[in-house]
């Protein structure tokens, strides 16, 4: 069986940012690194579906929502995956509807969208409160970085494959 490529990234150097995790042609996948992989601290459950309800509907309204693929979070609990049309070329383009989408959620003052029961399998486990520190501190860690973010991990970006 083919190792996908991914796993082939030495998680254990992985710090919180946004990195290319792979390219399909017009399809380039986004890891957003909230978490430090395997130290302990995870998305809980309520904070990681929170923050995927508001993440998708900011990011689907946004300038840019017609190049969203899908937003969704990782199983091991400390990131998301972000999936935009277009190239690596527009890695600036979509870090900037990313940090917009995040400050929509920093100052959303409504209700949770997507928060009734015919409209979610899991209804119950929703806080804007919550999805509203996660993006606080996710959006801290991109602008920490200024415009010196390489998208990288370790000088490598995947290009296709698994």
């Amino acid at each position: 069986m083919q190792k996908i490529r991914s796993f082939t990234v030495d998680h254990d150097k992985l710090t919180p940012g946004i990195y290319v995790s792979r390219t399909d042609g017009d399809v380039v996948t986004y890891d957003l690194r909230m978490r430090t992989p395997n130290a302990g601290d995870y998305l809980s459950d309520l904070a990681m579906h929170s923050f995927e309800h508001m993440l998708a509907t900011y990011m689907r309204s946004g300038n840019d929502g017609d190049r969203v693929i899908y937003v969704g979070p990782m199983g091991c609990r400390t990131g998301f995956y972000l999936l935009m049309r277009g190239t690596t070329k527009d890695n600036k383009r979509n870090l900037d509807a990313l940090k917009n989408a995040l400050r929509g959620i920093i100052a959303h003052t409504g209700s949770m969208p997507g928060a009734h029961r015919r409209e979610c399998g899991n209804f119950r486990c929703l806080s804007v409160l919550a999805a509203r520190r996660e993006a606080e501190k996710y959006l801290a860690v991109l602008e920490k970085n200024g415009d010196n973010i390489s998208f990288s991990y370790d000088g490598e970006i995947l290009d296709g494959g698994i």
